[in-house]
């Protein structure tokens, strides 16, 4: 299985799920970034189904996300209800409070209000194309400046590993696995 989290559908498992809540809790932020990602299918589509006039879609997600990190800050690990049914209900609840807010009389005005132009368009040809050409010349970066031990500290550290799980996967010490790290955030400036 190594570090990266075993998935089930939209579910990881509850091992797992408890050893990235105290790395989440500790300020490990790839554990957070797992954390959201695992909750965020759920998310998506609970804030799909709240979308009413007052509450866009973003809003809903970012309402949802604001749940989940309330769940993640106050779940009590010695309650009965696993930490993934607990995150469900804040998120649920948080998604349904906004719903709630939003269809109340008194942001009627706001509510039938017509934009006048929509300023997020989606990008043009010409960013995507930046953009593209942005993600090749990193990949490149990552192909030619770092050593193949910087690589694979990189990869570790994407995948959501502590510096302690780094070294223990490749017999280095936490202090060595920072040096790899500061080694690949110069290179990659």
């Amino acid at each position: 299985m190594g570090n990266v989290a075993r998935m089930r559908g939209n579910e990881m498992e509850d091992s797992e799920l408890k050893h990235k809540l105290r790395c989440a809790r500790a300020g490990d932020e790839p554990a957070l970034a797992a954390l959201i990602t695992w909750q965020m299918p759920a998310i998506r589509a609970l804030a799909a189904r709240a979308v009413c006039p007052g509450l866009a879609f973003d809003d809903a997600v970012q309402e949802g996300l604001i749940g989940l990190f309330h769940a993640i800050e106050n779940y009590d690990a010695d309650a009965k209800a696993s930490f993934s049914t607990y995150a469900n209900v804040c998120v649920q609840n948080a998604i349904t409070d906004a719903q709630r807010a939003a269809s109340r009389r008194k942001h009627a005005p706001l509510n039938e209000f017509v934009p006048l132009e929509d300023s997020q368009a989606a990008p043009g040809p010409e960013e995507q194309t930046e953009a593209q050409e942005a993600y090749s010349s990193m990949l490149h970066s990552i192909e030619t400046r770092l050593s193949r031990r910087e690589k694979q500290v990189l990869a570790l550290f994407l995948d959501g590993c502590s510096y302690g799980e780094i070294g223990a996967r490749l017999n280095l010490s936490e202090k060595a696995v920072d040096n790899a790290l500061q080694r690949v955030r110069a290179k990659l400036k």
